[in-house]
């Protein structure tokens, strides 16, 4: 196990500022740093790979003393879209913190996969695949955060439940769809705002509707997404208390020679 030190900075120690740092707007930018700042110890971090896709975050810290390894969109970059590069990015990240033992915790806002004929030519399912299948394949405790947007393919790859992420913890803030309510209303609803005498107001009040019934706070715990739908001023005390509660987790992969990695 790596080595745990001891610190100063209380485990249940609020997070106050968390509230004003993350706008409720989804589409308004802010800095992942300052979030992670907030929740590790001391707010001293390592980042690996700074420089290099900067739409998602690596780095390494402590949490009550103990390592641990954070992945984190960048909403100031490419609104923290997964590309090519990020895909790539954090996917040698998780494996090396697999490699050394070392637990993952996820935070995620996330729009989805960045689209795009390059992109596309490039293999971005392809390359996503290489984060989807560390993750799969990692046997280190796995927490994930869902801070605000969580849509498409993108959020399955951020060690989403359904590929086995050990607890899954979302703020109110959480929205976890296909896709954004805007884009949603016009597809479900395309015939019916066609059809009416007036699309812009039909619009309106279909994607208001959706955003209600569909992507309120506690859909996603309704629906058995996430486990539980946190304060957060109370982000590092749960994490916290969450990587204490699985600093004995012991996973065994299936017998074989090697996986079959996506290239």
């Amino acid at each position: 196990a790596p080595p745990a030190a001891p610190g100063s900075d209380p485990a249940a120690r609020r997070t106050e500022a968390l509230t004003e740092l993350v706008p409720a707007d989804g589409n308004r930018p802010y800095d992942m740093r300052r979030v992670i700042e907030e929740i590790v110890d001391d707010g001293e971090y390592l980042e690996i790979h700074e420089r290099w896709s900067t739409n998602v975050l690596c780095a390494l810290a402590r949490l009550d003393g103990h390592v641990v390894g954070l992945i984190a969109n960048q909403p100031q970059s490419l609104a923290g879209v997964l590309d090519i590069g990020a895909s790539e990015k954090a996917a040698r990240f998780v494996q090396f913190c697999d490699s050394f033992n070392i637990p993952l915790v996820t935070l995620v806002d996330v729009p989805g996969f960045l689209p795009g004929v390059d992109q596309e030519h490039g293999g971005i399912i392809r390359h996503g695949a290489k984060l989807l299948y560390a993750y799969c394949n990692a046997t280190v405790p796995r927490i994930s955060l869902i801070l605000r947007k969580a849509y498409g393919g993108a959020y399955i790859v951020m060690d989403s439940q359904s590929i086995g992420a050990d607890l899954t913890l979302a703020w109110p803030t959480n929205e976890i769809a296909v896709m954004g309510a805007e884009g949603a209303a016009n597809v479900i609803f395309r015939r019916q705002i066609a059809a009416s005498d007036d699309p812009d107001a039909v619009r309106a009040q279909k994607i208001k509707e959706y955003r209600t019934e569909l992507m309120h706070p506690y859909y996603a715990a309704e629906r058995g997404l996430v486990d539980d739908v946190i304060d957060p001023a109370e982000t590092r005390a749960v994490l916290a208390s969450a990587l204490a509660m699985l600093r004995t987790k012991h996973a065994d992969l299936p017998a074989r020679k090697h996986g079959n990695q996506p290239q």
